[in-house]
């Protein structure tokens, strides 16, 4: 482990540099001398303290250090998940949670919430068919984000909105409100009827496929996680006026570890290509073509057929998510909730998030 001297002087936790009743610092780190050294060392079995010019003594416990190190960090994910194709996520049986358990006891929204970071998906089953119903089960998890969509959506195939999700049409996976600055984090769906055939809703893990490019061609994966690339969504249609613009990468990783927290795909609403120089833009294609290549592949699909009763839940920042095309009228409720709130509710529970 390497700490810089203006690092150990910064994080010190003393009563006078950092007030523990509301976990923030005290110290003004503006005022902390750069190139600052301690006067004087000490290690033991389990601290090390310094002492400094000025008199104060840190103490920092080794443990402690060692897992918020630079090296420390860089070994260990922010968020233990599972990736996952068909085969993986239906070999592990994970259960879906129970609506009345879930509404009512904390070990059951904890256990909802461990699948969910786990798998990117989750679900709850014997909700009763209602938009009020579905409301009150994603409030439990979340603070819902209201968007131009409104707070809770309730739509069928009536194309009263520009989208082709207001269609009978089959999509192709992709994640939604790209065209977000910020995308929303997780999305909701209940299926509250249909009468008809088709519309089985199509899964895939985006990190699994992100992690397969890595893999096989790590600067292809280097591409899209430098490169940002608009997203648009334009939309005249009856009292709707919407115009939004989202600016980013296809992937988001953190950089001193490569993991990818985000993944911003969406092929229906990519915008014109132009914030890529002209030497670079046949490799992005390629690289982008190898990502589509894997998110296409058979074996990571996951079908399921969302029933009256079934709410799925969908980590929009990595599960794609897709339809068949249908027959018949097919109503829909849902929403999209904040991602800070969800992982909050889980870090509240004891989980990593």
């Amino acid at each position: 482990m390497h700490f810089a001297y203006v690092w150990l002087r910064d994080h010190c936790h003393s009563a006078s540099c950092f007030n523990s009743k509301t976990n923030q610092r005290n110290l003004d780190t503006a005022n902390v001398e750069l190139n600052i050294r301690p006067a004087n060392t000490r290690v033991d079995d389990e601290n090390i303290f310094l002492t400094w010019p000025d008199g104060h003594v840190t103490r920092y416990n080794l443990s402690w250090l060692a897992q918020n190190s630079y090296e420390g960090q860089k070994q260990n994910a922010m968020q233990p998940r599972i990736i996952w194709n068909s085969d993986i996520y239906t070999s592990a049986k994970v259960p879906s949670a129970n609506w009345d358990k879930f509404m009512s006891c904390d070990d059951e929204l904890k256990k909802f919430l461990g699948s969910f970071l786990l798998y990117g998906i989750a679900f709850v089953e014997g909700v009763p068919p209602t938009v009020e119903a579905t409301e009150t089960l994603t409030q439990r998890v979340s603070l819902i984000r209201e968007t131009m969509y409104g707070k809770m959506w309730n739509f069928t195939s009536d194309f009263s909105r520009g989208d082709t999700a207001y269609t009978k049409l089959a999509l192709d996976r992709h994640t939604d409100t790209s065209y977000f600055q910020e995308p929303c984090g997780i999305q909701v769906f209940h299926c509250l009827r249909h009468e008809g055939t088709g519309g089985r809703t199509l899964l895939v893990d985006g990190f699994y496929s992100a992690d397969k490019v890595l893999q096989k061609t790590p600067e292809n994966f280097e591409l899209l996680a430098r490169v940002p690339i608009k997203h648009e969504y334009i939309e005249n249609v009856s009292d709707h006026r919407n115009h939004m613009i989202g600016i980013g990468p296809v992937l988001n990783v953190y950089p001193w570890n490569n993991e990818v927290y985000m993944i911003r795909y969406n092929n229906y609403d990519r915008a014109v290509i132009n914030t890529i120089p002209h030497d670079i833009v046949k490799r992005w294609y390629v690289a982008h073509r190898e990502l589509t290549t894997e998110l296409r592949k058979p074996e990571n699909e996951l079908w399921v057929k969302l029933k009256p009763g079934k709410v799925l839940f969908i980590d929009n920042w990595r599960v794609m998510h897709g339809r068949e095309s249908f027959t018949g009228l097919r109503q829909l409720c849902g929403c999209y909730l904040t991602r800070d709130d969800v992982l909050n509710t889980a870090r509240s529970l004891g989980l990593q998030a």
